[in-house]
């Protein structure tokens, strides 16, 4: 059987077919229309449709933003928010008259990376989404752990600061808030008075208020994660998402993290992902097995 995944990003929809020895025979990215739910289905019924030609026998998984309320059914926690409260997979499943498995991306990254990528020879593994927005997926042997109401995993809406930054959840002090893509630039501008993007900012790093800025993000970092090894004592941490392109999180940063783990023994690897931006659409495909 075909495996098709879906992954659907804020900026992009990617799609992949995988055959059972899960090589690539198809795959294809188009823009999100990050507004529009209905214009979302239909991207994605379009995007199906052109990857399944000739191919009868498939199975599909969805990677979303958010994840599916045990009580509801709809998507929650997600920060493409025009899917917040939508009945995403039973709108799917009408469209595309199919059954399909959806997971958020976290948990899709990390069974991507734990199955296929850097961190296949971990059991217990954490991936971290770090970009846009901060989210987490845990993945024991191989497996995704939901939690008994379908957020485990998620740090970044762990109270970093209380009485902290406002977030879109409504909670204030949330790590999203501190260690975000929009939240680093935020704050980037607030000392420098610059407008400029992580890219620009990484190289940029010699003045006093510049200095403040890496170290703030350093410690926030280092408090986060070491909070997820208090609780969760992973054999292995993976960075995803566009923050983990940033060099110095795998040297000061991991001193960071273990400087503030409850232990006085601590080796966490904190290991860079393999599949890039494509370990969503991956893990999607892999949701199958």
């Amino acid at each position: 059987m075909y495996k098709l995944g879906i992954d659907l990003g804020g900026t992009k929809i990617e799609g992949i077919i995988l055959d059972e020895n899960l090589e690539t025979i198809q795959r294809k990215r188009v823009p999100t229309p990050q507004s529009d739910y209905f214009e979302i289905l239909e991207t994605i019924n379009s995007l199906t449709i052109d990857l399944l030609e000739n191919i009868k026998d498939y199975s599909i998984g969805i990677c979303t933003p958010g994840a599916i309320s045990k009580k509801t059914g709809l998507i929650k926690n997600s920060n493409t928010q025009c899917l917040i409260g939508k009945s995403l997979k039973e709108d799917l499943e009408n469209k595309l008259h199919k059954k399909i498995l959806m997971e958020n991306d976290a948990n899709c990254f990390a069974i991507a990376e734990s199955t296929i990528g850097i961190a296949k020879e971990f059991n217990v593994v954490f991936g971290v989404i770090m970009g846009t927005g901060v989210g987490g997926g845990i993945v024991i042997d191989k497996k995704i752990h939901q939690g008994r109401i379908n957020i485990a995993g998620e740090w970044g809406h762990h109270t970093l600061h209380r009485n902290g930054n406002n977030c879109y959840c409504g909670k204030r002090g949330c790590v999203e808030t501190y260690i975000s893509g929009p939240a680093l630039e935020k704050r980037w501008k607030e000392l420098t008075g610059k407008s400029q993007n992580l890219v620009e900012i990484i190289s940029n790093l010699e003045n006093f208020e510049e200095k403040q800025w890496k170290n703030e993000f350093l410690q926030n970092f280092g408090f986060g994660l070491a909070n997820v090894i208090d609780i969760l004592d992973p054999d292995a941490i993976v960075l995803g998402g566009g923050l983990s392109n940033i060099d110095f999180l795998y040297t000061e940063g991991k001193n960071s993290v273990y400087d503030k783990v409850f232990s006085d023994l601590i080796d966490t690897p904190i290991l860079k992902n393999k599949l890039g931006d494509s370990a969503g659409v991956y893990g999607a495909a892999l949701l199958q097995i």
